[in-house]
């Protein structure tokens, strides 16, 4: 992986001439010595490292000659490992923000004891050099790990999170844990504070200025970090000490790889599975199959005709064509206009047996049922678009959470929930992940993705042991529709087989 501050995209990496002798100097690897050692925007820049140095005595850690700036550089997560390879005392200029931010004086203000089962994982991450993921189901108390660790640490600690709401629930918990007011980077405040919250992409934006101010970070909802963009944000940090929490950790080797270099490896794993009816309640998955109404399904098959003559054309003329390709065609309007036309005929069809798969009226009819059945006991439905939100919100006169929501509106339905004000709520993705939720025993999924990870996060919003009831959640799919598959898919997964 290249070096982040070297890339193109870094507005704020000077570009300098370099006099030719000296980047000779470097490559050569003239007699001299690193002279010091200095962050700046997300790297670190070695000055008067010679070639040897780098290849022999700094063997491991991927160091580029930099020729505009005559230094070598690499990214500031490799600090740590830098200041042990370092062959002689070199004058480090990394972490001075660092010493002033560590002077923290937190107190313990909290009114709960760690279960057997968190201090296992905090004992787990410890032991392991305390740089990994630690991987556990959605209301185990991934969050009160964490603040066992920064209260352990007691130095400056970033917690980076998905979403601006996880920005200020954790701004809430940490300030009732420690009595500290943390900063908060994102959501139009910039407020660095030795303790600071902030959201991945913030993180990112940010971090080429404030990756030196920290000796912890904490990455909650982890498996967010994994991409090329977000990943800058563990990449530009010096802090040692990196803890990645998550339900659910990337299947794919080369994201998994990614959180493995720039967060650790996986240090402690607990399944819902295996935490079911212990530190989780007990759950049971109810799958509805509900049939499309004959004006349905009349034109569902008429849209799935468009989509599959479609498909077959495409084949014919290159048989490696996947549905997933169909989006290049539609923007070749210049150059192929007629296929082109065609291919966005098919996408509107696809969109339309979508509309009529998430809408059936028979979902409907089944959730007034449902919702008669647990009358009296609060509901979370999940959807799979905020249309249907919207249209649920109307019909059964209950607030719907969609990403766009503003933070008060959000907050106050949260409490009317939990307060029992509001007997359902209704959202679309804004609650699949992190947020926390008052105790819910029953949930309704009318509709989603096929992706294991979030139907285990949607199956996690109801599983908080509380009372010692059991969990019921309700999978409502639409008959010969590709409902079904997308269900089998979920399906796939252990946790989802009961």
């Amino acid at each position: 992986m290249p070096c982040a501050g070297l890339r193109p995209y870094s507005p704020n990496c000077l570009v300098r001439t370099v006099p030719p002798e000296s980047s000779r100097s470097l490559q050569r690897g003239d007699s001299s010595s690193i002279s010091h050692v200095d962050f700046h925007e997300g790297t670190l820049r070695l000055r008067g490292a010679t070639r040897d140095i780098i290849q022999n005595q700094l063997a491991g850690i991927p160091l580029r000659l930099d020729s505009r700036d005559a230094c070598y550089r690499c990214d500031a997560m490799w600090a740590a490992q830098l200041r042990i390879q370092l062959p002689e005392p070199v004058e480090w200029r990394v972490d001075e923000f660092i010493d002033s931010f560590d002077n923290l004086k937190m107190t313990d203000r909290r009114k709960i004891r760690l279960r057997a089962d968190q201090l296992e994982a905090v004992a787990d991450f410890e032991s392991g050099n305390r740089r990994g993921l630690l991987v556990l189901p959605t209301g185990t108390g991934k969050t009160v790990i964490a603040i066992e660790l920064i209260l352990r640490h007691g130095a400056s600690v970033l917690v980076v999170v998905p979403v601006r709401d996880l920005m200020y629930q954790w701004h809430d918990k940490i300030r009732e844990a420690t009595g500290i007011d943390a900063g908060l980077i994102g959501d139009g405040v910039h407020r660095v504070s030795p303790i600071s919250v902030t959201t991945y992409d913030s993180a990112a934006i940010h971090m080429p200025r404030i990756g030196n101010r920290f000796s912890m970070i904490v990455f909650d909802e982890v498996h967010h970090l994994a991409g090329r963009w977000r990943s800058d944000a563990a990449r530009m940090s010096i802090a040692p000490i990196r803890l990645g929490l998550t339900a659910t950790p990337p299947t794919d080797t080369d994201r998994l790889a990614v959180l493995g270099e720039c967060v650790g490896p996986i240090l402690h794993q607990q399944s819902i599975a295996n935490a079911a009816g212990k530190t989780l309640a007990e759950y049971v998955i109810r799958r509805i199959a509900v049939r499309l109404t004959p004006d349905e399904s009349d034109r569902y098959r008429q849209l799935s005709k468009i989509v599959q003559e479609f498909v077959y054309h495409q084949r014919q003329l290159d048989d490696s064509f996947r549905w997933e390709d169909v989006h290049k065609i539609t923007a070749a309007a210049e150059t192929d206009p007629q296929r082109s036309a065609e291919a966005l005929q098919a996408v509107q069809a696809f969109r339309a047996k979508r509309k009529i798969e998430e809408q059936a009226d028979a979902k409907m009819r089944t959730l007034e049922d449902l919702f008669r059945l647990h009358a009296g006991h609060p509901v979370i439905v999940f959807t799979g678009s905020n249309v249907m939100a919207r249209k649920i919100s109307m019909r059964f006169m209950v607030p719907c959470l969609l990403s766009h929501c503003a933070k008060k509106e959000r907050r106050e339905y949260l409490a009317g929930f939990a307060a029992g004000q509001y007997p359902v709520l209704v959202a679309n993705r804004v609650l699949d992940e992190g947020v926390d939720l008052p105790e819910v025993k029953t949930a309704i999924v009318l509709g989603g993705l096929s992706s294991g990870r979030q139907a285990i996060q949607r199956l996690g919003r109801v599983l908080r042991k509380g009372d010692g009831s059991r969990a019921t959640l309700y999978e409502v799919v639409v008959e010969d529709t590709g409902e079904v598959q997308r269900s089998r898919a979920r399906r796939r997964n252990d946790t989802y087989r009961r």
